[in-house]
């Protein structure tokens, strides 16, 4: 039993050695004056100045562009899944499929699609509504599926029979009945939505502008165009800007599972 627990705590610290020297390195690099000369050459935020100024407008998009996903997936989501839980059956399940179909197509056959189906639109071509699209219909199927999950799992006919006998019309059984039960769904696959948003490469790589770049886009094109320095400032940037954000919606989804249980 002993050399089990040591076995799977030395996978463990392996695994997360694995991940974060590369990271600490990379974050490291970011704060060095010549990275070739490695610490020797003393330590500098300049890096991380000049990232700012290149591409502070790229991470503003990125989060913008996260928020807006979150809010417009969860306005298509939830009712989407909320219709489907009230009438599970084959159409139910092949519209669910349907649904999930992006997920089973690569980001550049999608955003391609897109280009044939949009691209004469000049105005709308180059608005981040147009990366706004896409995003959305990559992500959507993760909110459905989070929420359609929660509601699967409760008697959502009982609770709206008892809610209708009180006399609450269909718009309040939905608003204050399926709403607070599937909350743990909606953060979970809010989480998920945000996440996937932010990090998403392919898709909004075909789909930017050279005035609207996102912060994985950003970070290639500092790796492909910029010093190594400037290269690992913007990935230290990316961390202090999204990883808080990423904490603070699973802190809120962790709490909400806990007060539904």
């Amino acid at each position: 039993m002993r050399i089990t627990k040591l076995l799977q705590l030395s996978v463990t610290l392996l695994a997360c050695t694995f991940l974060l020297v590369p990271t600490i390195q990379s974050v490291l690099a970011g704060v060095t004056a010549n990275y070739f000369r490695g610490l020797s050459s003393g330590l500098t935020l300049k890096w991380v100045a000049e990232v700012w100024s290149l591409y502070s407008g790229s991470i503003f998009l990125s989060i913008w562009l996260a928020l807006a996903c979150l809010v417009v997936t969860a306005v298509i989501g939830v009712p989407a899944a909320y219709a489907l839980a009230r009438r599970p059956g084959r159409w139910s399940r092949v519209i669910e499929e349907f649904v999930s179909l992006p997920l089973a197509i690569p980001g550049l056959a999608l955003a391609l699609a897109l280009l044939q189906l949009y691209g004469s639109l000049q105005g709308f071509r180059a608005h981040w509504s147009f990366i706004l699209v896409g995003h959305v219909l990559y992500t959507l199927p993760f909110m459905l599926r989070a929420v359609l999950a929660v509601l699967a799992a409760i008697d959502l006919k009982s609770l709206e029979e008892s809610a209708a006998t009180l006399g609450a019309g269909p718009w309040r059984r939905f608003v204050d009945v399926v709403v607070p039960n599937a909350l743990p769904g909606i953060l979970a696959g809010g989480l998920t939505v945000v996440t996937l948003s932010i990090g998403e490469f392919n898709l909004t790589w075909m789909l930017h502008t050279p005035f609207l770049k996102t912060l994985p886009v950003g970070l290639a094109d500092s790796y492909a165009s910029m010093r190594l320095e400037i290269a690992s400032a913007y990935t230290l940037v990316f961390f202090v800007m999204i990883v808080p954000l990423l904490l603070a919606m699973q802190w809120a989804s962790s709490r909400a599972q806990r007060m539904f249980r």
